[in-house]
C-alpha cells in the first residue's frame, strides 16, 4: 500500500509536529566538556592551537566545573599532566596524584556533575605512549593493561563517575572491569575509546595534555585511518568485554564510522568533536553550545 494512503508529510505540516517526530536532536544533556589539569594553584595556561582552551590547576579546575554545570552541561572529561613522570605511570596510579585529587576536587564542588576520568598512561609516563615499553621500543600490551585497570580503579576509588581507557590496547576493557568488580566498584561505568583512529587532528589535543610520544608513533595500537571494518570489530570486542559506552575518536573525518556503530551495538556512542548519529558529544565548546541551545 502506498500512496494515496501513506502521506509521510502529515507529520510534517506544523513546527510542532516536525519537532514531536524528530529523530536526531542536540540538546545540552547529550554535551561533556573536556578539562586539563595541571600542577600548581591558579593556573591558568592558554592552550595556544586551541584558542579558549585552558590547562588548569585544580582550583581553576573546579572554578570552570562551576561554569559548565551552570552552562546546563551535564559531564566533564578530565585529563591530567602531572609532573612526575616515569616509565611507569606511576603519577596515575598514586591515590595522592595530580588526577585524584582533581577528581575528588570537581565532585566535592559540583557532586551533580558527571565526571568521566580519562585512562591512559601516555601523560604520566617520561616516554608519553600509552602502555609499556620494551627495550627494543615495541608496547607490551598485556603488562600494560594492568597497570590502566591500577589508575581506572584508583581514578574510580577518588570519585569519577565513569573511567575512560584511550589506550587502545588489546583486553584493557575486560581487564579494568575485573579490576573494578574486584574492589566492589560494580556500578562504575567504563566509557571505551573504542575506536580510536591514529591521526593528526590530536595535535592541538597533545599539547594541552603533555602527551606528546618522545619517539616513534602510536601506529601499532592506534587504528588504520582506512579500516571502518576493523573499527566495528573493536567496538564489538569493547562491548563484549563489558563496555558500558563506546566512543570513536576523532568524529568528524569518521560520521560513516558513527553510523555503522550505532547500528551494530545498543550501548550509547560517544563522539569526540562534534558529529551525527552519536548519542554524546565531547566538545570543546561544549558550555557555548549549550547556552545557545537554551537561548
Amino acid at each position: 500500500m502506498g500512496f494515496p494512503q501513506h502521506r509521510p508529510r502529515r507529520t510534517r505540516q506544523s513546527d510542532a509536529w516536525r519537532r514531536l517526530v524528530r529523530e536526531t536532536r542536540l540538546t545540552p544533556e547529550g554535551l561533556v566538556y573536556p578539562l586539563f589539569v595541571v600542577p600548581g594553584r591558579a593556573v591558568r595556561h592558554a592552550v595556544e592551537s586551541m584558542p579558549g582552551i585552558f590547562q588548569l590547576s585544580v582550583d581553576e579546575a573546579v572554578k570552570d566545573a562551576k561554569a559548565v554545570a551552570a552552562a546546563g552541561v551535564p559531564a566533564v572529561l578530565l585529563f591530567a599532566a602531572p609532573a612526575h613522570k616515569d616509565g611507569k605511570a606511576t603519577s596515575a596510579t598514586d591515590p595522592k596524584g595530580l588526577a585524584a585529587q582533581a577528581i575528588a576536587a570537581i565532585k566535592e564542588a559540583c557532586p551533580d556533575l558527571i565526571l568521566w576520568a580519562d585512562v591512559c598512561l601516555c601523560g604520566a609516563t617520561d616516554h608519553g605512549h600509552c602502555g609499556h615499553v620494551l627495550a627494543g621500543g615495541a608496547i607490551d600490551n598485556d603488562s600494560s593493561i594492568k597497570t590502566l585497570a591500577e589508575v581506572a580503579l584508583n581514578y574510580a576509588r577518588a570519585g569519577a563517575d565513569a573511567v575512560a581507557p584511550s589506550d587502545m590496547m588489546d583486553g584493557r576493557v575486560a581487564a579494568i572491569r575485573a579490576r573494578l568488580d574486584e574492589a566492589g566498584l560494580t556500578t562504575t561505568p567504563i566509557v571505551s575509546y573504542a575506536a580510536k583512529f591514529a591521526s593528526s587532528f590530536y595535535g592541538p589535543f597533545r599539547e594541552a595534555a603533555e602527551s606528546a610520544p618522545a619517539f616513534g608513533d602510536r601506529l601499532s595500537y592506534q587504528m588504520d585511518p582506512a579500516n571502518a571494518r576493523e573499527a566495528l570489530r573493536e567496538v564489538l570486542l569493547d562491548v563484549e568485554e563489558g563496555a558500558d559506552l563506546v566512543m570513536v575518536k576523532p568524529a568528524g573525518p569518521y560520521l560513516d564510522v558513527i553510523r555503522q556503530v550505532r547500528d551494530a551495538v545498543s550501548v550509547p556512542v560517544v563522539a569526540y568533536q562534534v558529529s551525527g548519529g552519536a548519542d554524546l558529544i565531547i566538545s570543546y565548546f561544549a558550555p557555548e553550545v549549550a547556552r545557545w541551545l537554551r537561548a
